[in-house]
């Protein structure tokens, strides 16, 4: 399944990264590249709990 990413760069110049369609998908990184390669590692979490969860 593909997710969006939106990212935001901050006032600081660093990265805040979320998933629309997972809320709780929300991380930050010194690069563009950095926050998407979290946000996938948090989305990866997530699905795993809920995975667990529902076992």
């Amino acid at each position: 399944m593909e997710y969006k990413a939106i990212i935001t760069k901050t006032k600081s110049g660093r990265y805040i990264a979320q998933c629309e369609q997972l809320p709780a998908a929300l991380t930050q990184g010194d690069t563009e590249e950095e926050a998407l390669e979290n946000l996938q590692d948090a989305i990866d979490l997530i699905l795993k709990t809920e995975e667990e969860e529902i076992a």
